[in-house]
This record gives C-alpha cells, structure tokens and sequence, in this order.
C-alpha cells in the first residue's frame, strides 16, 4: 500500500526533499502546506506532475489543519528553523514518522523536545544531515577510516568559505499579497518585514536560524560525528563577529570559528564569508589529521593523502542516467540528490523494520544542538561544558546565564515545547 505524505515547507529544498522520495518509492502525495499561496500552488503543480497519480494535493496554510486530518504516513519538513520543532512534533502526535530538514531546532530545548516527542510516540525520524548517505563518503568510511589507514586521528578541521552571507541593504516594506508574514514568523521575533527575508534570505537573521554555523557547520560537524562514532562533545568555545561586511542588514557573523572537545580530539570549525579559501577544491569540507595521513572530504569528493604512498581520490556518484529528471530541476543540487535519495531510502527502510535511521532525531540533535551551543559560546565570551542528561534538555555545567538561554523566548500566542512534557 502507498505511503500517504505530507510535506511542510514548499520552498526550494521541500520540494528538492520530495521530489527525491518520489523518485525511490510509490507514494502519493496527499497533502502540501505553506503560508505562501504562489509558492504552494506551484508546488502542488509540480507534484502533480511527477508523482504516478498525477493529481493535485491538497493544499494548506495551516499545518495544523493538515495535520488534524491525521491520514498521512510521513510527514517531510522544511521550513525555515524556527518552525522546525513545533509542526514535527504536532506530526509525531498525529502519528506520522517523519523527515526533518537540518538543524533540528532553534534552540537547543525545541531540539530535546523532538528526541522526546519521537521517543514517546514511538515514531521514525530522520533529520536531514544526508552527508550520511553520500556514497563516495560512505566509501571513505568504509575504506580509509574504517581499515584504519589514517591511523590515530587527533585534530580535525572543518571549513566553510562560501560567499552565502546576504550583502543585501533592502529597505522594509509591506509584505507580497501571497504571503502571510505573521504566521510565516510564528514564534520567532515580529521584525518589520524585508524582502530579504523569504523566500531563502532568512538565513542572514539570527531571529530564524543559527547563522553559518547553524546552517552549514551542522553538516559537517555531524559527518565527522558519523565518520568517528563521537556523540556529545565535553567542551564548546567560539570566536567571531561581523568583522568584513558591517553595510548588509544581514546579523549574522561573516567570521567566526568554534572547537568542539572530545578529550585528545579536537573538531574545530571556521566559516568567512568573504575572501578566499585556502583550497579551492575543498572550499566547504571537512580535513582529517591522522598519524599515518590526511582525509580531504567534502560534498563533491574525497582524497586520502597518506603519508607513504598513492592518494586515493573520488569524486561524488551522478545518477543522471538513472535519474534523468535531475538534469532540469530548477534549483537542484545535482551532486547532493543521490545522497537525499539514499537518506530517503534509509527512512523507508527503517519506517519498515521501526529502527532507527543513520541519521535518528537524537543524532541531529547532537550535531545541532552542539552548533547552536557554539553560538552561545560566542555570545558569553566563555567556554561552555554542557550535561545533555542533568535535566529534561540539559544544562551547561556552572552557568546558569547560559543554561537560560537554552531556550529562546517565544512570541505570543505560540508556546515553546517542554522536552519534559511532549
């Protein structure tokens, strides 16, 4: 029998998210939801057209009522992160597994509150950390780690140098006719709104997400997470700001790095938003030090360097031949669709045997709530040591300033989730 889905978020990676699942397994897509009606209705259009049935969902603005219908079997979403935790949760409650975009929450109670609700429910989630289901990385797994060609790994380098901060100055204006810009800002601050801020733009605030670091680091801080079986780091530190482009209204840091402990083990994370980077080829990756060599790894490739013999080099798997649609997709990601593929299959497969995905809730709440901690760092000037199980969410060790900003203030009449009472 088909699986009944839902997606949540109609925006570029909710359909890129979807369109893949249709691609691995015969749904129907029953139900689409977002609080832009031009983009909504174009995403009902394009479902339509790829999915076997051919019809059109049923559309939405109100998750809530999408939800309360309760006949869907998988829920997706993708809306921006600061509307992450409530819409999954309320998912879990109305009995639907569920694919969640990174990270999983804005603050690190909503992240424990979605381990809680999926632990309660007794639902499959899968949070959209796909590094996981890359093959050339499962490769370098399975042949370079795994076999211990690296031998002792002691220091680990992660690295984002996109130009993605927004340098835009946008006046405020009235928000477009087809969009609801109260209920698209939710719990989230009220800001006058800026025609910066939807549809993708979002990222430049800080009232939406977690900046570079919530945003990109999370990928490859949980990849190394992944590749070297670690779970919860024993001390976070940051330093950064916005130390290049002061002109954009853009809030979030253009410079910034964070060192996440794991006693002889350092992970350490920097992103600039402006310059070059230091390798071309690897401008968004992750470098790992090995007694033995060096492990270059990325989105697109793979190179072990070892220190006596050849490099062993991959670059990602196309499926275009497979997958011919890939080729004219607006907007889509070529060489991250096999990895969205295989992470869908995984959530199948693991729907099917009620298991826990490669990428389970609590390991996105790991990656995540690790990186937005990072923030935290950065906001208190202080290296931050935090105990995930001294209370339902946690608490940062001997700081209670920063264990009260585990949670972020939420706006009227939206309540922010309890992890104690999901």
């Amino acid at each position: 029998m088909k699986k009944r889905v839902g997606l949540i978020g109609t925006g570029w990676y909710g359909k890129t998210d979807l369109m893949r699942l249709i691609q691995v397994a015969p749904v129907e897509v029953v139900s689409l939801c977002d609080v832009d009606s031009q983009m909504l209705q174009a995403a009902g259009e394009l479902t339509a057209s790829r999915q076997l049935s051919k019809k059109v969902p049923r559309l939405y603005k109100d998750y809530r009522e999408m939800l309360k219908e309760k006949d869907l079997d998988m829920v997706l979403i993708a809306t921006p992160d600061h509307w992450h935790a409530l819409p999954m949760i309320e998912a879990l409650q109305a009995g639907a597994d569920v694919y969640v975009q990174k990270p999983t929450g804005v603050d690190v109670m909503e992240s424990a509150a979605m381990v809680a609700a999926a632990r309660k429910y007794g639902r499959v989630v899968q949070v959209g950390t796909q590094r996981r289901s890359t093959p050339h990385l499962i490769e370098a797994v399975n042949d370079i780690i795994k076999t211990g060609k690296l031998g002792r790994i002691s220091h680990v380098e992660m690295c984002c140098y996109y130009h993605m901060r927004s340098k835009r100055t946008d006046p405020d204006t009235t928000p477009p006719a087809t969009l609801d810009y109260d209920f698209w800002t939710g719990p989230a601050p009220l800001r006058p709104y800026n025609p910066m801020v939807h549809p993708r733009s979002w990222r430049a605030f800080m009232e939406y997400g977690n900046g570079i670091v919530g945003d990109m680091c999370v990928h490859m801080f949980d990849m190394v997470r992944w590749m070297l079986d670690l779970g919860w780091p024993t001390a976070i530190s940051s330093q950064g700001g916005i130390y290049q482009d002061k002109a954009s209204r853009a809030n979030i840091t253009d410079t910034q790095s964070a060192t996440f402990t794991y006693g002889d083990l350092n992970l350490v994370w920097t992103h600039r938003s402006w310059g070059n980077a230091p390798d071309p080829d690897y401008p968004w990756a992750a470098i790992l030090y090995g007694e033995n060599g060096t492990l270059k790894a990325s989105v697109k490739r793979f190179d072990f360097i070892p220190a006596k013999g050849q490099t062993i080099h991959r670059d990602f798997v196309s499926e275009l031949e497979q997958y011919p649609g890939d080729r004219t997709e607006k907007d889509l990601e070529q060489h991250v669709a096999p990895a969205i593929r295989g992470h869908m299959k995984d959530l199948l497969r693991n729907i099917a045997s009620r298991g826990k995905p490669v990428a389970d809730i609590l390991q996105g709440h790991i990656s995540s709530a690790s990186c937005i901690l990072a923030n935290l760092a950065l906001k208190t000037g202080r290296t931050l040591h935090y105990d995930p199980d001294a209370a339902p969410g946690g608490v940062v060790k001997d700081d209670a300033e920063s264990t009260a900003l585990l949670a972020r203030p939420y706006r009227a009449p939206w309540e922010h989730p309890d992890p104690a009472k999901v």
